[in-house]
């Protein structure tokens, strides 16, 4: 039975060094020319020597007029290149892989970024007003995120980095084509599973085409989108299988929307329509370990499952029972850098617990609209928490546990609204872009 320091050899012959995997966050370290800096190279360093058999970035846009938040990386072209090769080189300096997640947001896309998102269709985000009615994407258009996304695949290949992985999970461009309840489109793209589908394996095959068989092509896909006529689990199971036939490298499960946070663990973890939830270990930390066992009892996909995991005994669990061949560990990485190398040697039992993280109750007796603001702000102080400790890692600071969630927020807001400020100035002066 696998073990968390044992190797894991892909589909493509890459080997994995070791079962623990670092998942994606994002970093929100680009400044207003939205390239990779020596902060990337100096936070992933830091993560490389942490332990983890693999690091997966943050989001990486595809187009660099719709982002998921101020700072992200942009690649559309060549340009920038010599930082992304730093970024790689100091990402991997341990022997481990790094694999850039590739994303579009959609309509996740704040009215900081900007005013003019798009999607599958016009369902707008109803979230306090922070996110503008997106319009429907047109054939042309659609046409150009596949390109987009296998550009982006190549330039990662070329500067060093180790494999990519496709992000369609969380809400996000591809995940809105994929769900019901974002998707009314009447065209090739929408209407069944097989056509809202068509554009993540449109794209899977598109970046397989670019790197070539020998470079690990990875997805992150929703377990489900936790609302009412979306993306479920029987959808999930489907979807997967069409992976599986295009041999993708790994398939990581996750879940949860803006809306619908599931993939913060936000009011306890993802109640799934798998089976009942065992009183193991393994099931009580991590959030979608039933969908990956259906998947899994399926198709032949190498798995990794990301959301809740914290104990060393739940993760060397769930490799017993052959459940997953990958832990996805987020957060925890953020306070406790080199916490995957002591979890491989079995040096501890697992993550140390965060300080609490919250302004209030997680549960609101009130009106419905004092709800939906308490839930956001402990979502966005909780996140803002996590954001700040990757900024002191980026500064070569250590992490500072002792940070209040207040603090953490208004330190947030702060910089993300200086950010888009100057990011804004600096789109007005490069070559007209079309919106819409």
């Amino acid at each position: 039975m696998p073990e968390l320091a044992d190797h894991l050899r892909l589909p493509c012959g890459a080997l994995l060094p070791n079962r623990i995997a670092k998942a994606a966050m994002t970093e929100g370290l680009a400044a207003a020319d939205d390239r990779a800096n020596e902060r990337h190279a100096r936070l992933y360093r830091r993560w490389a020597a942490g332990g983890a058999g693999l690091l997966v970035t943050g989001n990486v846009m595809v187009d660099r007029r719709w982002l998921e938040r101020p700072g992200n990386v942009v690649i559309e072209d060549r340009r920038g290149a010599a930082a992304l090769a730093e970024w790689a080189k100091a990402g991997t300096c341990a022997g481990n892989h790094l694999w850039m997640q590739i994303s579009h947001p959609g309509r996740q896309c704040s009215r900081m970024s900007s005013s003019q998102p798009v999607s599958a269709s016009t369902e707008g985000l109803d979230l306090l007003g922070l996110f503008a009615r997106p319009r429907a994407l047109t054939g042309a258009e659609i046409e150009d995120v596949i390109r987009r996304f296998a550009t982006t695949a190549t330039i990662a290949r070329e500067t060093g980095f180790t494999g990519v992985q496709v992000h369609s999970a969380h809400g996000y461009l591809l995940a809105q084509f994929l769900s019901p309840v974002t998707n009314h489109r009447e065209d090739e793209w929408g209407g069944p599973l097989e056509n809202r589908a068509r554009l993540l394996l449109e794209i899977v095959r598109a970046t397989r085409r670019a790197v070539g068989d020998d470079f690990p092509v990875a997805v992150k896909l929703n377990s489900a989108d936790f609302q009412k006529g979306g993306f479920d689990l029987p959808d999930c199971v489907r979807v997967a299988g069409w992976l599986a036939e295009e041999k993708i490298d790994l398939l990581e499960v996750s879940g949860g929307t803006y809306e619908q946070p599931k993939l913060f663990g936000y009011e306890g973890r993802a109640e799934t329509a798998a089976e009942p939830q065992r009183a193991s270990t393994r099931q009580r930390e991590a959030y979608f370990l039933d969908y990956a066992r259906e998947i899994r009892a399926a198709y032949p996909l190498p798995m990794m499952v990301t959301g809740g995991f914290r104990s060393r005994a739940a993760m060397a669990e769930a490799l017993a029972a052959d459940e997953l061949d990958v832990v996805g560990l987020g957060r925890p990485l953020c306070p406790e850098p080199d916490l995957p190398g002591r979890l491989a040697a079995g040096s501890v039992v697992g993550a140390t617990p965060p300080p609490p993280l919250r302004f209030g109750r997680s549960r609101w007796a009130g009106p419905a609209s004092p709800l939906m603001l308490m839930k956001f702000l402990n979502v966005q102080g909780e996140m803002a928490w996590y954001y700040r400790q990757i900024l002191r890692l980026a500064d070569g600071l250590a992490p500072d546990p002792s940070l209040s969630i207040g603090r953490a927020l208004a330190a947030h807001a702060r910089d993300e609204w200086r950010l888009s400020r100057a990011r804004r100035r600096a789109m007005a002066v490069r070559r007209p872009l079309v919106e819409g």
